[in-house]
């Protein structure tokens, strides 16, 4: 197999998990560029579908569909309609998150809740039922969006946010145990914890603590458009078939610093 090959996602299908903006739009493009049918999903399908528009001039099939990654009920309508349009799913990416700012001692329960709700609780909902398909298959990979922030603890003055740090070491556990548990069934599971890359959730954020960051941060900027769509390519595509249970940090060297 050539290295193109290793790197074509021809014929295959992927569904990313709040495809509509920010980094899930960036890996669905990159999917999209490398051949692949994408289905795009999230609470805001018209983000969806502006995206999948834009996709399809690639020259692949795509799909915008309404869901909320806390339901049950909308990820079947988002298997179910994904099997009945392409007839398999070979690539999940759980994108899809939440976050809340503020400290730990003033953290509400329900905010909290809701994090996990949507962090955890989602992105296994999502894993749980395209698994199933995969497990069938015998095939599938799933790329789950974690984040630096949940390899360790933040500074409180720049990103007090319990929950999201809590939530997302949590996601890089259930990468590394599903990646344990359907191993042998051919199914992937690994992990992408990307640093700070400019998007709505992370705008304020990177606004207030641009000095520090660029303080931090050894490649003395912030990530592009272009910076992830390589890592999760490898991760969907047949040159990661020996990879499994791993995470990728992708922070221009931030998390490297002691």
């Amino acid at each position: 197999m050539s290295v193109l090959d290793l790197f074509s996602l021809k014929g295959k299908t992927a569904i990313v998990t709040g495809g509509g903006r920010g980094l899930g739009a960036q890996i669905a493009q990159g999917f999209a560029e490398a051949g692949a049918n994408v289905v795009l999903c999230s609470r805001k399908v018209e983000a969806c579908q502006e995206v999948a528009i834009t996709l399809a001039a690639l020259g692949v099939q795509t799909l915008a569909l309404a869901c909320d990654i806390t339901k049950p009920e909308d990820i079947e309508h988002v298997v179910t309609k994904t099997k009945e349009t392409f007839g398999s799913i070979d690539i999940l990416v759980n994108n899809s998150g939440a976050s809340w700012g503020t400290t730990a001692v003033d953290m509400p329960y329900e905010a909290w809740q809701k994090v996990f709700d949507v962090n955890v609780n989602g992105t296994f909902l999502m894993s749980q039922a395209v698994g199933r398909v995969m497990l069938e298959q015998r095939f599938g990979k799933i790329i789950n969006i974690a984040s630096i922030a949940g390899l360790g603890g933040t500074l409180p003055d720049f990103m007090d946010t319990i929950g999201y740090n809590a939530s997302k070491g949590a996601v890089i556990t259930l990468t590394k145990d599903l990646a344990v548990k359907w191993g042998p069934y051919g199914v992937n599971v690994n992990a992408i914890a990307p640093g700070f890359f400019p998007t709505k959730m992370s705008s304020i954020l990177i606004e207030r603590g641009q000095d520090y960051l660029m303080g931090v941060t050894p490649l003395k900027r912030l990530g592009s458009e272009n910076d992830l769509k390589g890592v999760a390519l490898f991760l969907a595509a047949a040159a990661s078939d020996y990879v499994t249970g791993d995470v990728i940090v992708v922070d221009g060297g931030m998390s490297a610093i002691i």
